[in-house]
C-alpha cells in the first residue's frame, strides 16, 4: 500500500524537506558483513560492448526519416545590442528550410541565462543569436556564416575583480553591484574573533583557481520529433524527467504528450540539466516544419555557452592551539558567474565542514562578468574550496612544526557542523591510515628538502567530504519474462558511470538470478518510472534501494506462485543462482517454472524510502600525491596518486575505480594544465577548443592507486551504498598543490601550476 512520507533531501548542500510516495514496506539494510554473491564484486559493464563497438546510439547518432539539421549562430561581441540582423543570404542557400532570430522566435518566457529563446541583448561573446536549419549539417553551417549582424557595442567587464569596483560596468541592469543576490552570502558559528585570540599560531593564504570547461565527449544538444501531438525529445541530459517537465511546461503540453529519451550519453559533469533554450528551439522548429530537427552544439559553442566552473579568489585564515586543536576558521571567496548565475556554489563548504572547529565565519560572493555563464561542475564549490582550505592547513602545520597529516587527524569532525547531527558513517581516519601507508608518507621530510639536482620531489595530501546519500523519490519496476530472464526498468539515466551495471547487480542479487539473466532499461520517460536527476552523486544512493525493493517484490510474487504450484509454505522457498529451493532441496529452475506458466510476465515494483532524520549522510576520503618538479623548466610531473574514499558499500569495484580515476584525472587538469584564456579588453575567449584548452591526456596520467574502504553505511539506505561521482575530484588539485609546495618549499598560489608560475615562485624565494 503506498504511503506518503516526509523526508529531508540534501543535494550539494541545498537541503530541502519534501513529500514522497513510498511503495511497500522498507527493506532492512543488507548487513555490513552480509554474504553477497554479485553485489560488491567486479563485473564488466553490461553495456560495454555496445559502447566500444559503436552500436550504442547517443543523441548525436539519432537518425530519423526527413530529419533536418540546425546550426547555431553566435554573437561576436561580449556586450552589445543587435541593431540589424540580415538573414536573406542564408535563406537563399539551397537546402535551407528555416532561419530563426529574435525577430521571429516563438514568444516563450525563459529565466536565468536569457529572458527569451533568442535575444537582441548580447551579454557575452558566444551567445546564440540565430539558428539556421537545413537538409544537411554542412549546408546549415555554410548558410550560418552568411548571416550579417550589426551591433551597438556597450562597455564590458570580463574580470571578476574588476567587476567589483564601484564604477564597474553593470552586466545585468538588476544587479547594480554585479553580485548575485546583491550581497555576499555569510555563514558563521561561534565567535571567530575570540577563536583567533585563543590561537597560538595563525596561518593565512590567498589562492586562485581557474575557470574550467566541462568538455564532456558528447556535446549538448537534442533531436526533437513530433508524431501528431506527441513530442519526443532525444537529449544528452542528466535528467530525462526534467527535460519532459521543462518542455511540457514551456510548450504548454500535458506531460503525457512529451517523451524524453537519453539511453546513452557521452558524459555529463553538471552542465547537462534541463532548462535550455535549444530544446525549445528544436521542438518548436520541428513542429512548424513537421520534420525532426537535429540540433547539437559544436565544440566551440559547447565551451562558450553551456557553462563552466568559474574562477575563484579565496582567502583562508586558520588559528590553532599549540597542540593542533583548531580554534577559528575565517573564509572569504568570490566565484565568477559569467553573464548569468542562477546560484552560488559552496566555496565555503570544505572550510565549514571538513575539520572540527567551533568558531567559523565565511563570506562568499558570486560575481557577474560579460563571459559565458557558470554551471554545476562535478562537486561545484568544493573542488575549488578544498584548494584554499588545504593550503591553509599545510601552512598552519608548518607554523606549528606539526605533521600535516597529524594536524588533520586531530581535527576530524564528530558531527556535521552544518546540520548539527552525528554522521551515519565517517571512516576518515581509516582513509588517512591506509592512504598514507600506500604513498609512503613517512618519506616526507621538510618542505623543499627532497632534491636531486634540478629535480625536486614532494608529497602532499588533501581530505574530502561530500554528500551522496541520495533519497526519494526514486522508483523502479522489474519484469520476469517467460524464459526466466528479467528486466529492470527505470527512467533514471546513465551518464557513462556504469549505473546500468550496478542496478543489474542489485536486481540479480535480491531476486536470485545470475547477472547475465538481468537486463536494465534506463533513460526513457516512457519505458520506466520516475528516476531522479544524476547530480550531487545521488544516483547510486537513490536508485539501488528502489531496484532492490522492486526485485524483492518480484521475488515474493514468484515465491508465492511456486508455493501455490507445489503446495508448500512460501517462507520455506529460496531462490539462488536462478534455481528455486525448498530449504536445501532443489525444486526447479526459475526458467522451468516460468515456462510451465506459459505466456505470462510477473512484475515487481519498488521505491526508495525516506532518509534517516537523526544522522547526516556524507562521503569522506583523502588523496595523497607525489610530484617531481623540474626547477630549470618549471614543469610539474605527477608521479603517483593514492586515493582512499569512503562511499559506503562498493557495489562494483570496477565501476567504482573508474569513477575515482576519472575524478583524479579531471582534478589533475585543474591543478596543472586547464585554464580558459580571456582577452579581457574584448571579452573574448581565446581557447574554446581542444587544441589550446589543455586537458590531460593518457601521457599525463600517473600511477593511480585506489584503495577500497568498502564499509557499508547501513544507516544511509537499504543497500548501504553512497555516491562516488564527485568525491574522486574533490581533493585532487589540493593534494597536488600541496605536493608542489612540499617539493619547492614555496607555494604556488595560482592554479593551474604552470611552468612560468613555478619559475616565478622559485625566483621569489
Amino acid at each position: 500500500m503506498p504511503k506518503v512520507v516526509k523526508t529531508t533531501i540534501n543535494v550539494e548542500g541545498r537541503v530541502s524537506e519534501q513529500f514522497a510516495i513510498v511503495e511497500g514496506a522498507e527493506l532492512p539494510p543488507w548487513g555490513e558483513h552480509e554474504e553477497l554473491g554479485i553485489v560488491g564484486y567486479p563485473a564488466p559493464r553490461i553495456d560495454g560492448a555496445a559502447r566500444v563497438s559503436g552500436e550504442a546510439r547517443y543523441t548525436y547518432d539519432v537518425q530519423l526519416p526527413g530529419m533536418v539539421y540546425g546550426r547555431l549562430v553566435r554573437a561576436k561581441q561580449a556586450s552589445a545590442k543587435i541593431t540589424r540582423i540580415d538573414v536573406r543570404k542564408a535563406k537563399a542557400v539551397r537546402g535551407v528550410v528555416d532561419v530563426m532570430t529574435y525577430e521571429n522566435v516563438p514568444d516563450i518566457e525563459m529565466s536565468g541565462r536569457q529572458t527569451r529563446l533568442l535575444s537582441d541583448d548580447v551579454r557575452f561573446a558566444g551567445q546564440t543569436i540565430a539558428v539556421v536549419v537545413a537538409v544537411d549539417p554542412y549546408v546549415a553551417a555554410d548558410a550560418a556564416a552568411l548571416i550579417e549582424v550589426e551591433y551597438a557595442e556597450r562597455p564590458l567587464v570580463a574580470d571578476p575583480e574588476a567587476a567589483l569596483a564601484a564604477d564597474a560596468v553593470k552586466v545585468q541592469p538588476d544587479k547594480p553591484n554585479n553580485l548575485l543576490n546583491g550581497k555576499p552570502r555569510i555563514k558563521e558559528r561561534g565567535d571567530v574573533a575570540a577563536g583567533f585570540a585563543a590561537a597560538d599560531e595563525i596561518a593565512a593564504v590567498t589562492v586562485r583557481t581557474p575557470t574550467a570547461l566541462h568538455n564532456a565527449f558528447e556535446t549538448h544538444g537534442c533531436v526533437a520529433h513530433w508524431e501528431g501531438d506527441q513530442l519526443t525529445i532525444y537529449e544528452s541530459t542528466q535528467h530525462t524527467f526534467g527535460v519532459r517537465e521543462f518542455a511540457a511546461k514551456k510548450l504548454e503540453l500535458p506531460m503525457s504528450k512529451v517523451r524524453a529519451v537519453s539511453t546513452f550519453m557521452g558524459g555529463g559533469f553538471g552542465a547537462k540539466f534541463p532548462g535550455s533554450a535549444y530544446t525549445l528551439i528544436a521542438a518548436t522548429t520541428a513542429k512548424r516544419l513537421r520534420r525532426p530537427v537535429h540540433l547539437m552544439y559544436d565544440r566551440e559553442g559547447e565551451n562558450l555557452e553551456t557553462g563552466n566552473r568559474g574562477q575563484t579568489l579565496q582567502q583562508v585564515k586558520i588559528g590553532a592551539r599549540r597542540d593542533g586543536t583548531l580554534t577559528a576558521i575565517e573564509y572569504s571567496g568570490i566565484s565568477e558567474g559569467g553573464a548569468a548565475m542562477g546560484w552560488l556554489p559552496m566555496l565555503e563548504g570544505p572550510a565549514s565542514m571538513m575539520y572540527r572547529c567551533p568558531n567559523f565565519r565565511s563570506e562568499t560572493s558570486g560575481v557577474l562578468t560579460n563571459l559565458g555563464p557558470m554551471a554545476a561542475f562535478r562537486a561545484p564549490g568544493f573542488v575549488e574550496g578544498m584548494v584554499g582550505l588545504e593550503a591553509a592547513m599545510d601552512e598552519l602545520a608548518h607554523k606549528l612544526g606539526m605533521d600535516p597529516l597529524e594536524l588533520r587527524r586531530k581535527n576530524i569532525p564528530d558531527t556535521d557542523q552544518l546540520e548539527e547531527k552525528p554522521f551515519s558513517s565517517l571512516p576518515l581516519d581509516e582513509c588517512y591510515t591506509r592512504g598514507a601507508a600506500a604513498i609512503g608518507w613517512e618519506r616526507r621530510s621538510q618542505p623543499g628538502s627532497q632534491s636531486d639536482g634540478r629535480y625536486r620531489r614532494g608529497i602532499g595530501m588533501a581530505s574530502q567530504i561530500w554528500w551522496g546519500g541520495g533519497g526519494p523519490p526514486a522508483y523502479a519496476e522489474m519484469l520476469l519474462n517467460s524464459d526466466g530472464t528479467a528486466t529492470v526498468m527505470t527512467g533514471t539515466q546513465d551518464l557513462g558511470t556504469g549505473t546500468r551495471t550496478i542496478l543489474a547487480q542489485v536486481a540479480a542479487e535480491e531476486l536470485g538470478l545470475p547477472l547475465e539473466q538481468v537486463n536494465v532499461t534506463v533513460g526513457d520517460t516512457l519505458q520506466g518510472p520516475f528516476g531522479p536527476a544524476s547530480g550531487g552523486s545521488v544516483t547510486t544512493g537513490s536508485m539501488t534501494p528502489a531496484v532492490r525493493s522492486a526485485a524483492n517484490d518480484l521475488r515474493n510474487n514468484l515465491c508465492d506462485i511456486v508455493a501455490q504450484m507445489r503446495d508448500i509454505p512460501q517462507n520455506e522457498i529460496e531462490i539462488r543462482g536462478g534455481m528455486i529451493y525448498r530449504r536445501d532441496q532443489e525444486l526447479a529452475s526459475v526458467r522451468e517454472i516460468m515456462r510451465k506458466l506459459g505466456d505470462v510476465m510477473l512484475q515487481g515494483t519498488g521505491s526508495r524510502g525516506p532518509n534517516p532524520d537523526d544522522v547526516s549522510v556524507v562521503t569522506s576520503g583523502a588523496q595523497f600525491a607525489e610530484v617531481e618538479v623540474d626547477t630549470v623548466t618549471g614543469l610539474v610531473r605527477v608521479l603517483k596518486i593514492v586515493a582512499a574514499h569512503d562511499s559506503g558499500r562498493i557495489m562494483n569495484p570496477q565501476t567504482f575505480n573508474s569513477q575515482i580515476y576519472g575524478g583524479i584525472i579531471q582534478g589533475m587538469g585543474l591543478a596543472l594544465t586547464e585554464q580558459r584564456i580571456v582577452d579581457t579588453e574584448r571579452g573574448a575567449v581565446l581557447n574554446p577548443n581542444l587544441e589550446f584548452y589543455k586537458l590531460p591526456t593518457i601521457a599525463d596520467v600517473p600511477q593511480i592507486e585506489n584503495i577500497l574502504i568498502d564499509i557499508p553505511d547501513t544507516k544511509a539506505n537499504s543497500t548501504g551504498a553512497k555516491g562516488a561521482g564527485e568525491p574522486g575530484i574533490i581533493p585532487t588539485a589540493a593534494a597536488i598543490a600541496n605536493a608542489v609546495a612540499d617539493a619547492l618549499g614555496v607555494r604556488v598560489g595560482t592554479l593551474p601550476i604552470t611552468p612560468p608560475r613555478v619559475l616565478e615562485a622559485l625566483d621569489a624565494q
